[in-house]
């Protein structure tokens, strides 16, 4: 997946999440959804997770790409040294 795409399939569920009554509604008192104590704050953990996940990814796809082009410039020297013996 994109990571432009998973960025805004996120911003979209933290929309909808801050659109969540959790306040007084039409003089009634309603509770947040039982299923996390305090979302927003989960939801909070849960991103800055994800994107350290991300970030890692990154970093771990620069090491490799860094060493495939390595891989290739040596290939390149070794098969010039062939190539002139």
């Amino acid at each position: 997946m994109d990571e432009a795409v998973l960025r805004e399939k996120v911003g979209e569920i933290l929309s909808e999440v801050q659109r969540l009554p959790t306040g007084d509604t039409a003089g009634v008192r309603t509770k947040p959804v039982n299923m996390i104590p305090s979302p927003g704050s989960a939801i909070r953990r849960e991103m800055a997770a994800i994107e350290d996940c991300l970030d890692h990814v990154r970093l771990a796809i620069k090491y490799l790409v860094f060493d495939l082009e390595a891989t290739k410039r040596e290939n390149r020297l070794l098969r010039e040294m062939l190539d002139d013996a």
